[in-house]
């Protein structure tokens, strides 16, 4: 897998789904702009699906959770805020509140316990309670 290429890929369905945020529906572009990232999901699960969803597999494995793993596309965030660029020019991407997908684990009783899609690098979050707590998988 190119890590590189994904991450770029990545990066790039995250900036639409920023820019989207940004604007109403009312908005001219909306709808184009939704069709676009509807495109990139598409062609991002079809190209990075199955090596996601290996590594997705053994995240629930160690989580211990019997949630089915979903395409990938589905464990990005609906929003993202964009830091500013490392010393590389990498835009960091943070994540707030409970987004993500939600997982059911023994090992977290009564949290709410989240794994979201973060690009630079692409990795899978662990999130507990709205808070990002640990990288459980990262592109390398």
């Amino acid at each position: 897998m190119d890590f590189k290429k994904l991450n770029a890929e990545l990066a790039n369905i995250v900036e639409k789904r920023i820019a989207l945020s940004k604007i109403s529906y009312a908005d001219e572009a909306y709808d184009t702009i939704e069709e676009e990232l509807h495109d990139l999901e598409d062609d991002f699960n079809e190209a990075y699906g199955d090596e996601l969803e290996s590594a997705l597999e053994k995240i629930y494995d160690q989580l211990k959770s019997d949630n089915d793993v979903l395409l990938p596309s589905a464990y990005l965030a609906n929003s993202y805020v964009a830091m500013k660029p490392d010393a590389q020019g990498f835009i960091n991407y943070e994540v707030k509140g409970n987004e993500g997908v939600p997982l059911e684990s023994e090992q977290f009783d009564k949290m709410d316990v989240r794994l979201v899609l973060v690009p630079n690098p692409t990795r899978f979050v662990l999130r507990i309670n709205g808070k990002s707590m640990k990288d459980l998988w990262i592109a390398k």
